[in-house]
């Protein structure tokens, strides 16, 4: 959890930095930041082995950052930061969560207008104060207050990359307890929903006091709502809540499925149960009051004449009548994936070295990775230009030379496609001409400026690029950013029937904060029978990981093996493309 805390630090800081105008420092903590996000150790183990110099080894963090990390760790506190937000205080993360309001904004309507958090930033775009600002305008302002709406539906819900890295800590301190035989996620973390509204937890144990003890005491709650015998309920530094009960191992399966849910779900299974002279409930699945089901979820299931629904799918949008009908779809499984082709170098400001990417995926058991750097519209990216894409291939081929030399050698079945991201134009053309992206393994292309076309626009931009011989995906098709924008106005069955007749691939970028296409989405891509691939914009070898959550969310869409390019080997793979 100090991983996440530290990270929320150092982004933050970043932020303070640029709005005084300083240089390069908000890149350090940015990188820093980036790091501790995808760090599979917890930066606390680390510290207790090896100390600062543990820390400074942490790719990213130098000595002043190892030291206001040791600081943390040390004090629970960072005095630079705690200066920095004295000096301008303003609520960084409330703001900046709104589309569009970067740090020199920020300043700026600080310094005019002493707005320092979302309330007052509301107060003054409705009374038209922004508007006049140099900068500003009544376009900026209308979407200042879009922005604010679009917040406030989503409140009081975390991302999924935010919970699920601190749950999965938490649910192995309570796997390693003596006292607990079984432990599970429970909830719409168990169901891999985009948002969660808070954790729960399930055990079984035979001492639960010391279960309650112990959850109570973990670091990071600092409030108990409740505790009793065989149940606690907590709220935690990062401000989300967690439950957890204790069940009796012969009720587990039971208590398990209804704690999953989701309601919807639970609502119809309990009608079937009722239709079959049953009783359902965290308890078992009764006859009279005798039970009939309740150790295991599959025996309930069963019980009531379907088969086992995977969590991610149990919505209540048909997943129940293709169970009772033997029809359920082998989703995509968690091992599938055998590449990953949406990932940036340190040739675009990426992080690591195209050998560095190269080396995480083969770790990962990947075939194959692909470099999609982007071009040159996105400047603020260093995207590259048609030269540079050309000396990129060279590059690129040596590295391949070196995994497969003529003369044998190395056995690997290992490779590097050269790709990139290029950027889709207001007119759907795109910034990288047809006889450079045609040199190319494959294309990405996504949109990247000028979000709010009308639909009509939006929609033929779209099409346009897919009807461009060279282009093989489209990125984070929808352009939403989870909590913080809404999608493009499109007509996503002209976009179906444009990707199925042209062949275009779909992307499903798995960073939790895109998490694009959405799970009703892919399951209208599935039906139309249109491909779609899993990426994950990884920008650091460390944020592959973050495949998992693409995964999770093409399993949410139905998704099949069959459905997702990237689960099949190389040779297949490259046949899906123009």
């Amino acid at each position: 959890m100090k991983n996440q805390e530290l990270a929320k630090i150092f982004y933050e800081i970043a932020e303070y930095l640029e709005m005084q105008g300083v240089a390069f420092k908000p890149y350090a903590y940015q990188k820093a930041a980036l790091t501790l996000e995808t760090l599979e150790e917890s930066v606390e183990d680390i510290y207790r082995k090896d100390g600062l110099k543990g820390l400074e080894k942490i790719p990213g963090v130098g000595e002043s950052i190892a030291l206001k990390m040791e600081e943390y760790l040390k004090t629970g506190k960072i005095k630079y930061y705690q200066k920095l937000k004295k000096q301008t205080p303003v609520k960084i993360d409330e703001l900046t969560a709104v589309e569009g309001m970067g740090p020199q904004k920020i300043k700026i309507l600080y310094e005019k207008l002493k707005i320092k958090d979302l309330k007052s930033l509301e107060k003054a775009a409705q009374s038209h104060k922004i508007a006049p600002l140099f900068g500003f305008g009544e376009k900026t302002e209308k979407n200042i207050l879009e922005g604010i709406a679009f917040l406030k539906r989503s409140k009081g819900r975390f991302l999924l990359g935010e919970i699920l890295p601190m749950a999965k800590e938490i649910y192995q301190k309570l796997e390693n307890l003596k006292e607990v035989e079984k432990v599970d996620m429970a909830g719409s973390l168990r169901r891999r929903q985009e948002t969660i509204g808070d954790v729960d937890f399930l055990v079984i144990s035979e001492n639960p006091k010391k279960v309650m003890n112990f959850f109570v005491s973990l670091p990071g709650v600092i409030k108990v709502w409740g505790k009793g015998m065989t149940k606690a309920s907590v709220r935690m530094s990062n401000g989300f809540d967690m439950d957890i009960r204790v069940v009796p191992k012969e009720s587990y399966g039971a208590a398990l499925q209804y704690f999953t849910g989701s309601k919807d779900h639970n609502i119809v299974i309990r009608k079937i149960a009722m239709e079959k002279k049953l009783k359902l409930s965290e308890y078992g699945l009764f006859r009279g009051s005798k039970m009939i089901a309740g150790k295991t979820e599959e025996e309930v299931y069963k019980a009531l004449g379907m088969n086992w629904i995977p969590p991610e799918i149990r919505e209540n949008r048909g997943e129940i009548e293709a169970a009772i009908n033997n029809t359920l779809p082998k989703i995509i499984d968690y091992n599938d994936i055998k590449g990953d082709l949406h990932c940036h170098s340190n040739w675009d400001g990426g992080e690591n070295t195209i050998l560095e990417m190269a080396d995480k995926a083969m770790e990962m058991g990947y075939e194959y990775i692909g470099i999609s750097d982007h071009t040159k519209f996105l400047r603020i990216e260093n995207g590259l230009d048609e030269k540079q894409l050309l000396e990129q291939h060279k590059a690129i081929e040596k590295l391949n030379y070196r995994f497969h030399p003529p003369a044998g050698g190395l056995n690997s079945k290992f490779q590097i496609l050269h790709g990139c991201e290029t950027n889709i134009l207001n007119d759907g053309s795109v910034d990288i001409k047809d006889e450079v992206l045609e040199k190319l393994d494959f294309v990405i292309a996504g949109i990247h400026s000028n979000f709010k076309l009308s639909k009509e626009k939006m929609t033929a931009r779209i099409i346009k690029a897919m009807e461009n011989p060279n282009i093989d995906i489209i990125s984070h098709p929808t352009g939403r950013i989870i909590k913080k924008r809404e999608e493009y106005q499109i007509d996503f069955n002209e976009i179906l029937k444009a990707a199925k007749q042209t062949g275009t691939i779909l992307e499903i970028n798995a960073h939790p904060v895109r998490l694009d296409l959405n799970d009703q989405n892919i399951r209208r891509a599935k039906e139309m029978g249109v491909k779609m691939i899993i990426n994950t914009d990884a920008h650091h070898r460390d944020q592959m990981k973050l495949m998992e959550f693409g995964i999770a969310q093409a399993r949410r869409g139905w998704a099949e093996k069959k459905d997702i390019i990237n689960t099949q080997p190389l040779e297949k793979l490259l046949g899906y493309l123009k």
